[in-house]
Protein backbone atom coordinates (compact mmCIF):
# COMPACT_ATOMS: atom_id res chain seq x y z
CA UNK A 1 0.00 0.00 0.00
CA UNK A 2 1.29 3.47 -0.86
CA UNK A 3 2.11 5.71 2.10
CA UNK A 4 0.41 9.10 1.45
CA UNK A 5 2.34 10.74 4.28
CA UNK A 6 5.89 10.18 3.11
CA UNK A 7 5.47 9.88 -0.70
CA UNK A 8 8.52 7.63 -0.74
CA UNK A 9 8.30 5.31 -3.72
CA UNK A 10 10.45 2.33 -4.62
CA UNK A 11 12.01 2.00 -8.04
CA UNK A 12 9.34 -0.55 -8.95
CA UNK A 13 6.19 1.33 -7.96
CA UNK A 14 3.17 -0.92 -8.50
CA UNK A 15 -0.51 -1.28 -7.82
CA UNK A 16 -1.08 -4.51 -5.93
CA UNK A 17 -3.99 -6.79 -5.20
CA UNK A 18 -4.56 -10.46 -4.44
CA UNK A 19 -2.49 -12.42 -6.97
CA UNK A 20 -1.85 -9.29 -9.05
CA UNK A 21 0.91 -6.71 -9.41
CA UNK A 22 0.53 -3.96 -12.02
CA UNK A 23 3.35 -1.52 -12.75
CA UNK A 24 2.42 2.12 -13.14
CA UNK A 25 2.96 4.33 -16.20
CA UNK A 26 5.18 7.41 -15.97
CA UNK A 27 3.58 10.01 -13.70
CA UNK A 28 4.99 13.45 -12.99
CA UNK A 29 3.96 13.16 -9.33
CA UNK A 30 6.00 9.99 -8.78
CA UNK A 31 9.54 8.95 -9.54
CA UNK A 32 8.30 5.66 -10.95
CA UNK A 33 11.69 4.82 -12.45
CA UNK A 34 13.73 6.64 -9.82
CA UNK A 35 15.60 4.91 -7.01
CA UNK A 36 14.76 5.29 -3.33
CA UNK A 37 17.25 8.16 -3.03
CA UNK A 38 15.46 10.11 -5.77
CA UNK A 39 18.42 10.81 -8.03
CA UNK A 40 17.48 12.76 -11.15
CA UNK A 41 19.28 10.44 -13.54
CA UNK A 42 17.55 7.29 -12.34
CA UNK A 43 14.11 8.91 -12.52
CA UNK A 44 14.21 9.11 -16.31
CA UNK A 45 12.06 6.69 -18.27
CA UNK A 46 13.98 3.64 -19.49
CA UNK A 47 14.90 2.75 -23.05
CA UNK A 48 12.81 -0.06 -24.52
CA UNK A 49 13.34 -2.38 -27.47
CA UNK A 50 10.67 -4.05 -29.57
CA UNK A 51 11.48 -6.16 -32.61
CA UNK A 52 8.66 -6.88 -35.06
CA UNK A 53 9.05 -9.55 -37.72
CA UNK A 54 7.05 -10.70 -40.70
CA UNK A 55 8.14 -13.55 -42.93
CA UNK A 56 8.79 -13.89 -46.66
CA UNK A 57 10.03 -10.37 -47.39
CA UNK A 58 8.22 -7.61 -49.28
CA UNK A 59 7.16 -6.31 -52.68
CA UNK A 60 10.36 -6.14 -54.74
CA UNK A 61 9.87 -2.58 -56.07
CA UNK A 62 8.00 -0.90 -53.21
CA UNK A 63 10.26 -1.30 -50.16
CA UNK A 64 12.32 1.91 -50.25
CA UNK A 65 12.81 5.33 -48.73
CA UNK A 66 14.84 8.37 -49.76
CA UNK A 67 15.38 11.88 -48.49
CA UNK A 68 15.21 13.00 -44.89
CA UNK A 69 12.90 14.41 -42.22
CA UNK A 70 9.40 15.44 -43.17
CA UNK A 71 10.44 15.47 -46.85
CA UNK A 72 11.40 11.79 -46.83
CA UNK A 73 9.76 9.84 -49.67
CA UNK A 74 8.48 6.33 -49.00
CA UNK A 75 7.75 3.33 -51.19
CA UNK A 76 4.19 2.05 -51.11
CA UNK A 77 4.96 -0.71 -48.59
CA UNK A 78 6.02 1.90 -46.03
CA UNK A 79 3.18 4.37 -46.61
CA UNK A 80 1.50 3.46 -43.27
CA UNK A 81 4.54 5.16 -41.65
CA UNK A 82 4.03 8.45 -43.51
CA UNK A 83 3.11 10.37 -40.35
CA UNK A 84 6.19 9.02 -38.54
CA UNK A 85 8.91 9.93 -41.06
CA UNK A 86 10.65 12.33 -38.69
CA UNK A 87 10.91 9.58 -36.04
CA UNK A 88 12.01 6.89 -38.47
CA UNK A 89 15.36 5.44 -39.55
CA UNK A 90 15.43 3.47 -42.82
CA UNK A 91 18.45 1.19 -43.12
CA UNK A 92 19.45 -0.64 -46.28
CA UNK A 93 22.30 -2.94 -47.19
CA UNK A 94 22.76 -4.89 -43.95
CA UNK A 95 22.93 -8.68 -44.20
CA UNK A 96 23.52 -11.87 -42.28
CA UNK A 97 26.33 -13.94 -43.86
CA UNK A 98 25.27 -17.23 -42.22
CA UNK A 99 21.77 -16.89 -43.67
CA UNK A 100 23.16 -17.17 -47.21
CA UNK A 101 24.36 -20.74 -46.69
CA UNK A 102 21.05 -22.58 -46.85
CA UNK A 103 19.10 -20.17 -49.06
CA UNK A 104 15.83 -21.43 -47.62
CA UNK A 105 13.30 -19.94 -45.19
CA UNK A 106 14.48 -21.75 -42.06
CA UNK A 107 18.15 -21.09 -42.67
CA UNK A 108 17.44 -17.40 -43.17
CA UNK A 109 15.23 -16.90 -40.10
CA UNK A 110 16.66 -19.05 -37.30
CA UNK A 111 19.70 -16.81 -36.86
CA UNK A 112 18.17 -13.49 -37.92
CA UNK A 113 18.70 -11.92 -34.48
CA UNK A 114 21.96 -13.70 -33.64
CA UNK A 115 24.04 -14.10 -36.79
CA UNK A 116 25.00 -17.58 -35.54
CA UNK A 117 25.68 -20.65 -37.70
CA UNK A 118 22.70 -23.01 -37.91
CA UNK A 119 22.69 -26.79 -37.63
CA UNK A 120 21.08 -28.56 -40.58
CA UNK A 121 19.79 -32.10 -41.02
CA UNK A 122 16.80 -31.45 -38.81
CA UNK A 123 18.99 -30.71 -35.77
CA UNK A 124 18.43 -27.50 -33.82
CA UNK A 125 21.34 -25.23 -32.98
CA UNK A 126 21.41 -21.47 -33.45
CA UNK A 127 22.59 -18.71 -31.11
CA UNK A 128 21.25 -16.49 -28.35
CA UNK A 129 19.28 -13.68 -29.99
CA UNK A 130 19.88 -9.99 -29.25
CA UNK A 131 16.62 -9.61 -27.32
CA UNK A 132 17.55 -12.44 -24.99
CA UNK A 133 21.06 -11.10 -24.43
CA UNK A 134 19.36 -7.93 -23.26
CA UNK A 135 16.77 -9.86 -21.23
CA UNK A 136 19.53 -11.62 -19.30
CA UNK A 137 21.07 -8.30 -18.25
CA UNK A 138 18.99 -5.19 -18.90
CA UNK A 139 15.71 -7.09 -18.48
CA UNK A 140 16.42 -8.27 -14.94
CA UNK A 141 15.11 -5.02 -13.49
CA UNK A 142 11.53 -5.65 -14.67
CA UNK A 143 8.84 -8.13 -13.71
CA UNK A 144 8.96 -9.71 -17.18
CA UNK A 145 12.54 -9.77 -18.58
CA UNK A 146 11.21 -10.13 -22.13
CA UNK A 147 7.79 -10.49 -23.72
CA UNK A 148 7.88 -12.89 -26.68
CA UNK A 149 4.68 -12.69 -28.72
CA UNK A 150 3.47 -14.29 -31.93
CA UNK A 151 0.42 -14.49 -34.16
CA UNK A 152 1.04 -17.86 -35.83
CA UNK A 153 1.76 -21.24 -34.27
CA UNK A 154 5.19 -22.80 -34.38
CA UNK A 155 5.79 -25.38 -37.13
CA UNK A 156 7.87 -28.37 -35.93
CA UNK A 157 8.42 -30.02 -39.33
CA UNK A 158 11.57 -30.13 -41.50
CA UNK A 159 11.88 -28.32 -44.85
CA UNK A 160 14.78 -28.99 -47.22
CA UNK A 161 17.14 -30.25 -44.52
CA UNK A 162 16.41 -27.46 -41.97
CA UNK A 163 14.06 -27.59 -39.02
CA UNK A 164 11.00 -25.37 -39.44
CA UNK A 165 11.45 -24.44 -35.78
CA UNK A 166 13.92 -21.92 -37.23
CA UNK A 167 11.15 -20.43 -39.38
CA UNK A 168 8.81 -20.19 -36.40
CA UNK A 169 11.04 -18.43 -33.85
CA UNK A 170 13.17 -15.30 -33.93
CA UNK A 171 13.90 -15.22 -30.17
CA UNK A 172 16.38 -17.77 -28.77
CA UNK A 173 17.25 -18.13 -25.07
CA UNK A 174 20.10 -20.54 -25.81
CA UNK A 175 21.59 -22.05 -28.98
CA UNK A 176 19.24 -25.05 -28.69
CA UNK A 177 16.20 -23.40 -27.12
CA UNK A 178 13.84 -20.99 -28.85
CA UNK A 179 12.20 -18.70 -26.30
CA UNK A 180 8.63 -19.90 -25.57
CA UNK A 181 6.30 -18.05 -27.93
CA UNK A 182 3.01 -16.73 -26.56
CA UNK A 183 0.28 -16.61 -29.20
CA UNK A 184 -2.66 -16.42 -26.77
CA UNK A 185 -3.48 -12.79 -25.93
CA UNK A 186 -5.04 -13.76 -22.59
CA UNK A 187 -1.91 -15.54 -21.37
CA UNK A 188 0.36 -12.75 -22.58
CA UNK A 189 -1.84 -10.28 -20.72
CA UNK A 190 -1.81 -12.45 -17.58
CA UNK A 191 1.95 -12.68 -17.71
CA UNK A 192 2.23 -8.92 -17.54
CA UNK A 193 -0.26 -8.36 -14.76
CA UNK A 194 -0.93 -11.53 -12.79
CA UNK A 195 1.45 -13.23 -10.40
CA UNK A 196 0.25 -16.65 -11.60
CA UNK A 197 -0.49 -17.07 -15.31
CA UNK A 198 -3.87 -18.76 -15.22
CA UNK A 199 -7.48 -17.84 -15.79
CA UNK A 200 -8.97 -16.11 -12.77
CA UNK A 201 -12.45 -15.14 -11.65
CA UNK A 202 -11.46 -11.53 -11.01
CA UNK A 203 -10.20 -8.98 -13.50
CA UNK A 204 -6.81 -7.34 -13.07
CA UNK A 205 -8.41 -3.93 -12.51
CA UNK A 206 -10.85 -5.21 -9.90
CA UNK A 207 -7.95 -6.76 -7.98
CA UNK A 208 -5.98 -3.49 -7.74
CA UNK A 209 -8.93 -1.10 -7.39
CA UNK A 210 -8.30 -0.29 -3.71
CA UNK A 211 -4.62 0.49 -4.27
CA UNK A 212 -5.48 2.62 -7.32
CA UNK A 213 -8.00 4.65 -5.30
CA UNK A 214 -5.38 5.36 -2.60
CA UNK A 215 -2.88 6.43 -5.24
CA UNK A 216 -5.37 8.69 -7.04
CA UNK A 217 -5.89 10.83 -3.93
CA UNK A 218 -2.19 11.69 -3.74
CA UNK A 219 -1.26 12.65 -7.29
CA UNK A 220 -1.80 15.74 -9.44
CA UNK A 221 -4.93 16.36 -11.50
CA UNK A 222 -2.91 15.81 -14.68
CA UNK A 223 -1.66 12.47 -13.35
CA UNK A 224 -5.19 11.50 -12.29
CA UNK A 225 -6.30 11.88 -15.92
CA UNK A 226 -3.27 9.88 -17.10
CA UNK A 227 -3.97 7.12 -14.57
CA UNK A 228 -7.63 6.97 -15.58
CA UNK A 229 -6.71 6.71 -19.28
CA UNK A 230 -4.22 3.96 -18.52
CA UNK A 231 -6.67 1.93 -16.43
CA UNK A 232 -9.29 2.30 -19.15
CA UNK A 233 -6.89 0.94 -21.75
CA UNK A 234 -6.21 -2.08 -19.52
CA UNK A 235 -9.95 -2.69 -19.15
CA UNK A 236 -10.44 -2.40 -22.91
CA UNK A 237 -7.83 -5.07 -23.61
CA UNK A 238 -9.33 -7.34 -20.92
CA UNK A 239 -12.79 -7.10 -22.48
CA UNK A 240 -11.52 -7.78 -26.00
CA UNK A 241 -9.59 -10.83 -24.81
CA UNK A 242 -12.74 -12.15 -23.14
CA UNK A 243 -14.66 -11.76 -26.40
CA UNK A 244 -11.85 -13.38 -28.40
CA UNK A 245 -12.09 -16.47 -26.22
CA UNK A 246 -15.57 -17.16 -27.57
CA UNK A 247 -14.45 -17.37 -31.18
CA UNK A 248 -12.38 -19.64 -33.39
CA UNK A 249 -8.78 -20.22 -34.43
CA UNK A 250 -6.14 -18.48 -36.52
CA UNK A 251 -6.85 -17.45 -40.11
CA UNK A 252 -5.11 -19.87 -42.43
CA UNK A 253 -5.97 -22.92 -40.31
CA UNK A 254 -9.03 -24.81 -41.55
CA UNK A 255 -10.65 -27.22 -39.09
CA UNK A 256 -12.24 -30.48 -40.24
CA UNK A 257 -15.51 -29.60 -38.47
CA UNK A 258 -17.71 -26.62 -39.25
CA UNK A 259 -18.46 -26.29 -35.54
CA UNK A 260 -16.52 -27.50 -32.49
CA UNK A 261 -17.65 -30.82 -31.04
CA UNK A 262 -16.48 -29.88 -27.55
CA UNK A 263 -17.17 -26.71 -25.53
CA UNK A 264 -14.88 -23.84 -26.51
CA UNK A 265 -12.33 -22.96 -23.78
CA UNK A 266 -12.76 -19.52 -22.26
CA UNK A 267 -9.29 -18.42 -23.38
CA UNK A 268 -8.54 -18.38 -27.09
CA UNK A 269 -7.19 -16.75 -30.20
CA UNK A 270 -9.32 -14.28 -32.19
CA UNK A 271 -10.74 -15.66 -35.42
CA UNK A 272 -9.86 -12.48 -37.27
CA UNK A 273 -6.09 -12.14 -37.76
CA UNK A 274 -6.46 -8.34 -37.63
CA UNK A 275 -8.03 -8.58 -34.16
CA UNK A 276 -5.30 -10.98 -33.06
CA UNK A 277 -2.47 -8.72 -34.19
CA UNK A 278 -4.09 -5.62 -32.75
CA UNK A 279 -4.48 -7.29 -29.34
CA UNK A 280 -0.82 -8.31 -29.34
CA UNK A 281 0.19 -4.77 -30.30
CA UNK A 282 -1.88 -3.36 -27.44
CA UNK A 283 -0.35 -5.81 -24.97
CA UNK A 284 3.16 -4.87 -26.11
CA UNK A 285 2.35 -1.17 -25.60
CA UNK A 286 0.91 -1.88 -22.14
CA UNK A 287 4.06 -3.79 -21.23
CA UNK A 288 6.19 -0.80 -22.15
CA UNK A 289 3.81 1.76 -20.74
CA UNK A 290 3.77 0.09 -17.33
CA UNK A 291 7.48 -0.83 -17.36
CA UNK A 292 6.47 -4.42 -16.75
CA UNK A 293 8.87 -5.26 -19.55
CA UNK A 294 11.37 -3.26 -21.59
CA UNK A 295 12.12 -5.89 -24.22
CA UNK A 296 9.67 -7.55 -26.57
CA UNK A 297 9.55 -9.40 -29.85
CA UNK A 298 6.37 -9.69 -31.90
CA UNK A 299 6.45 -12.29 -34.67
CA UNK A 300 3.48 -11.30 -36.83
CA UNK A 301 3.75 -14.54 -38.79
CA UNK A 302 6.17 -17.35 -39.56
CA UNK A 303 8.58 -17.40 -42.40
CA UNK A 304 7.00 -19.85 -44.89
CA UNK A 305 3.71 -18.64 -43.40
CA UNK A 306 0.29 -20.22 -43.95
CA UNK A 307 -1.76 -17.20 -42.86
CA UNK A 308 -4.63 -15.99 -45.03
CA UNK A 309 -6.13 -12.50 -45.02
CA UNK A 310 -9.90 -12.50 -45.58
CA UNK A 311 -9.98 -9.19 -43.71
CA UNK A 312 -8.19 -7.70 -46.73
CA UNK A 313 -10.17 -9.57 -49.34
CA UNK A 314 -7.10 -11.75 -49.95
CA UNK A 315 -8.27 -15.24 -49.02
CA UNK A 316 -7.38 -17.22 -52.14
CA UNK A 317 -3.72 -17.87 -51.34
CA UNK A 318 -1.56 -18.29 -48.24
CA UNK A 319 1.08 -15.71 -47.32
CA UNK A 320 4.04 -17.79 -48.49
CA UNK A 321 2.67 -18.31 -52.00
CA UNK A 322 1.66 -14.66 -52.28
CA UNK A 323 5.25 -13.67 -51.52
CA UNK A 324 6.40 -15.18 -54.82
CA UNK A 325 4.53 -12.47 -56.70
CA UNK A 326 4.51 -8.70 -56.88
CA UNK A 327 0.75 -8.39 -57.15
CA UNK A 328 -1.46 -5.66 -55.75
CA UNK A 329 -2.68 -8.18 -53.17
CA UNK A 330 0.89 -8.84 -52.00
CA UNK A 331 1.37 -5.10 -51.56
CA UNK A 332 -1.89 -4.92 -49.62
CA UNK A 333 -0.68 -7.64 -47.24
CA UNK A 334 2.71 -5.91 -46.84
CA UNK A 335 0.99 -2.67 -45.86
CA UNK A 336 -1.23 -4.52 -43.40
CA UNK A 337 1.87 -5.74 -41.55
CA UNK A 338 3.54 -2.32 -41.58
CA UNK A 339 0.33 -0.85 -40.14
CA UNK A 340 0.96 -2.89 -36.98
CA UNK A 341 4.30 -1.12 -36.52
CA UNK A 342 2.65 2.25 -37.21
CA UNK A 343 -0.09 1.47 -34.67
CA UNK A 344 2.40 0.61 -31.91
CA UNK A 345 4.55 3.64 -32.68
CA UNK A 346 1.57 6.01 -32.72
CA UNK A 347 0.25 4.69 -29.41
CA UNK A 348 3.67 5.03 -27.78
CA UNK A 349 4.07 8.52 -29.18
CA UNK A 350 0.83 9.57 -27.47
CA UNK A 351 2.21 8.57 -24.06
CA UNK A 352 4.09 11.48 -22.53
CA UNK A 353 7.00 10.60 -20.25
CA UNK A 354 8.43 13.85 -18.98
CA UNK A 355 10.01 15.79 -21.84
CA UNK A 356 9.87 12.82 -24.21
CA UNK A 357 7.21 10.36 -25.33
CA UNK A 358 7.33 6.61 -24.84
CA UNK A 359 8.22 6.34 -28.54
CA UNK A 360 11.13 8.73 -28.05
CA UNK A 361 12.28 6.40 -25.27
CA UNK A 362 11.94 3.27 -27.42
CA UNK A 363 13.58 1.51 -30.35
CA UNK A 364 11.11 -0.29 -32.59
CA UNK A 365 12.80 -2.39 -35.26
CA UNK A 366 10.82 -4.06 -38.04
CA UNK A 367 12.48 -6.61 -40.28
CA UNK A 368 12.15 -9.75 -42.34
CA UNK A 369 14.63 -12.52 -43.08
CA UNK A 370 14.70 -11.81 -46.82
CA UNK A 371 14.18 -8.80 -49.03
CA UNK A 372 11.68 -10.52 -51.33
CA UNK A 373 9.86 -13.83 -51.57
CA UNK A 374 12.55 -15.04 -53.98
CA UNK A 375 14.73 -15.70 -50.88
CA UNK A 376 17.03 -12.72 -51.55
CA UNK A 377 18.94 -12.25 -48.29
CA UNK A 378 21.95 -10.41 -49.73
CA UNK A 379 20.47 -7.35 -48.04
CA UNK A 380 17.75 -7.31 -45.40
CA UNK A 381 14.78 -4.97 -45.04
CA UNK A 382 15.11 -2.92 -41.86
CA UNK A 383 13.19 0.09 -40.61
CA UNK A 384 13.41 1.57 -37.10
CA UNK A 385 11.05 3.98 -35.37
CA UNK A 386 11.76 5.77 -32.10
CA UNK A 387 14.52 7.78 -30.51
CA UNK A 388 16.17 5.18 -28.27
CA UNK A 389 15.99 7.46 -25.24
CA UNK A 390 17.25 10.45 -27.22
CA UNK A 391 20.28 8.53 -28.53
CA UNK A 392 19.13 8.00 -32.13
CA UNK A 393 19.03 10.74 -34.75
CA UNK A 394 15.90 9.88 -36.71
CA UNK A 395 14.41 11.11 -39.98
CA UNK A 396 17.27 9.58 -41.98
CA UNK A 397 18.07 6.94 -44.60
CA UNK A 398 21.30 4.98 -44.04
CA UNK A 399 22.80 3.02 -46.94
CA UNK A 400 25.44 0.37 -46.21
CA UNK A 401 25.35 -1.44 -49.55
CA UNK A 402 28.90 -0.39 -50.45
CA UNK A 403 30.26 -0.84 -46.94
CA UNK A 404 32.33 -4.02 -46.45
CA UNK A 405 31.33 -4.08 -42.77
CA UNK A 406 27.58 -4.31 -43.19
CA UNK A 407 26.76 -7.12 -40.79
CA UNK A 408 23.26 -7.00 -39.31
CA UNK A 409 24.83 -7.84 -35.96
CA UNK A 410 26.60 -4.47 -35.97
CA UNK A 411 23.15 -2.88 -35.73
CA UNK A 412 22.34 -5.13 -32.77
CA UNK A 413 25.55 -4.08 -31.01
CA UNK A 414 24.56 -0.44 -31.51
CA UNK A 415 21.10 -1.11 -30.07
CA UNK A 416 22.60 -2.91 -27.07
CA UNK A 417 25.00 -0.02 -26.48
CA UNK A 418 22.03 2.33 -26.17
CA UNK A 419 20.62 0.09 -23.45
CA UNK A 420 23.88 -0.03 -21.51
CA UNK A 421 24.93 -3.53 -22.59
CA UNK A 422 28.38 -3.35 -24.15
CA UNK A 423 29.89 -6.42 -25.87
CA UNK A 424 33.23 -6.76 -27.63
CA UNK A 425 31.57 -8.88 -30.32
CA UNK A 426 28.18 -10.29 -31.20
CA UNK A 427 27.50 -12.89 -33.87
CA UNK A 428 29.70 -12.06 -36.83
CA UNK A 429 30.28 -8.43 -35.79
CA UNK A 430 33.12 -6.93 -33.81
CA UNK A 431 31.89 -3.34 -33.63
CA UNK A 432 28.68 -1.34 -33.56
CA UNK A 433 27.31 0.78 -36.40
CA UNK A 434 28.60 4.27 -35.67
CA UNK A 435 25.82 6.04 -37.57
CA UNK A 436 22.91 4.55 -35.57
Amino acid sequence: MIDPQTHTFSRRTMLRGIGVSMALPWLESLRVWGDVHGSAASSEAPTRLAILFSGNGFHSTEWWAKGSGKDMELGKVLMPLADLKEKMLFIKGLYNAEALKGNIHSSQTGNLLSGAPLASGGDIRSGISVDQWLAQTYGRSTKVPSLVLGCEKSNPSVHKNYSMIYSSHISWSSPTTPTPLEIYPSLAFDRLFKDDVQKGDKSVLDAVLSDASDLRRNISVSDQRKLDEYLESVRDVEQRIEQAGMRGELQGWRPTLAKPNIPRPADGIPQDIADHMRLMCDILVLGFQTDTTRISTLKLNNDHSSLRFPNLGVDYMIHHLLSHSDTADWLKVNQFFVKQLAYIATKLDAIQEGERTALDNSMLMYCSSMMTGSHDATQLPVVMVGGGGGKIQTGRVLDYRDNPNRQMCRLYMSMMDKMGVHLDAFGDAGAALDDV
